[in-house]
């Protein structure tokens, strides 16, 4: 890893170290200072990664500053009955030009990921979810997408790189190794019927905020993500106030924590990002705050990983054939460990889509196909692969 592209965390949030409890989580993880340098990443299995680029926010500059906040609330809290190495490699600074900083996080991140760490990236606008998009490209596999925002940020397929225009620069520039994007929390006054309708050809998956909600609704989209994104806007603004384009309407605190919980236990997730944090507007760092707890929630996910995806051995799941009416079958798996339930896509050959024959699913999708009702996750699956 190329350690140029890292500066240390700031000597503030050092000396609020210090004041800490010698039980509480600035114990437990190995951080990037100027007096210990960079850390060892043996045996790390989570990274957590400042970037101060806002210079592509739209209508949220400022974003990616005051990292030192989220660290010093996060760093209060006391740590779950965790196993989990955790290394803090402090912040990627804003390059001379804005592709510049894109490749150092684009390169930390690869190395990231090579290594089998998991980054935790925070700060910036959500354009770099197209950066950290771009990281998955030497690992020459096809990669899910989930993001939880009140918007989709398609843009216009001429806009440059922004945080409202990433998604269609990930649909439409080569190498294209997405498989599946999902939409957790959409607010449609937000979102134009044309982006919500193409979304739908596309045979993506999207979530209106009031079915997101019902939490167990989305767990799936999690279970099946490999990137998890965060826009801070998504959250209601009397929650987190600390972002110029945050709403009244949005998840509550409890909600995100659940959420962000279900992006760390997903055995799939491998990079999760909370953007758009913007501290100028952010009364008492109530939103600081709710980023560490976040944060902690995402780690805790990651501690109660059961490895159930992929199988571990099929002696370990119930297998269920349902017959439809036109006598094809759909096969579902419950696994003995979790009790969580897939769907498998049993007629693919193409290797490079080997890794989705399995589609995360519920109990009522499988209560539904008993009834010869198609689970829309099998449809779309299918209509993807023929």
């Amino acid at each position: 890893m190329n350690q140029d592209f890292l500066t240390p965390v700031k000597e503030d949030v050092v000396s609020h170290l210090v004041k800490q409890s010698s039980l509480a989580l600035a114990q437990k993880v190995k951080i990037h200072t100027v007096q210990e340098g960079f850390p060892d990443l043996k045996n790390v299995q989570i990274a957590i990664l400042g970037v101060q680029e806002d210079r592509n926010s739209e209508n949220n500059f400022g974003c990616g500053n005051d990292l030192h906040f989220v660290r010093k609330k996060l760093y209060e809290l006391f740590p779950g009955d965790w196993s989990t190495n955790i290394a803090d490699l402090g912040n990627v600074l804003k390059g001379n030009q804005v592709s510049d900083t894109y490749f150092a996080v684009s390169e930390i991140i690869t190395d990231l990921l090579k290594k089998n760490i998991i980054p935790i990236i925070i700060g910036g606008g959500q354009d770099i979810t197209y950066v950290n998009y771009r990281a998955y490209d030497s690992l020459e596999q096809t990669v899910n997408i989930t993001a939880v925002d009140s918007r989709f940020d398609l843009g216009n397929i001429e806009d440059e790189l922004t945080s409202q225009s990433y998604l269609s620069k990930i649909i439409m520039q080569e190498p294209n190794n997405l498989f599946n994007y999902c939409n957790v929390g959409y607010q449609t006054y937000f979102n134009a019927q044309d982006e919500i309708q193409l979304l739908d050809n596309l045979f993506f998956d999207a979530y209106r905020l009031g079915k997101a909600k019902e939490l167990e609704n989305i767990e799936p989209a999690f279970r099946n993500a490999d990137i998890v994104s965060i826009d801070i806007g998504a959250i209601r603004q009397s929650e987190a106030p600390a972002n110029n384009n945050a709403s009244p309407n949005g998840f509550y605190g409890e909600e995100i924590c659940a959420i962000s919980r279900y992006a760390g236990i997903s055995d799939k997730v491998t990079s999760f990002g909370i953007y758009e944090y913007n501290s100028k507007y952010d009364n008492n760092h109530q939103t600081a705050h709710l980023i560490a707890q976040m944060i902690w929630y995402f780690i805790e996910g990651v501690n109660f990983r059961v490895k159930d995806y992929p199988f571990s051995g099929k002696d370990n799941y119930q297998k269920f054939t349902v017959l439809l009416d036109d006598d094809d079958p759909i096969t579902f798996y419950k696994s003995n460990r979790s009790g969580r339930w897939w769907i498998e896509i049993n007629i693919l050959s193409d290797n490079k889509y080997k890794r989705h024959a399995l589609i995360p699913c519920t109990y009522k999708d499988y209560t539904d196909a008993t009834k010869q009702i198609i689970p829309e996750k099998w449809y779309k699956a299918m209509r993807k692969l023929v």
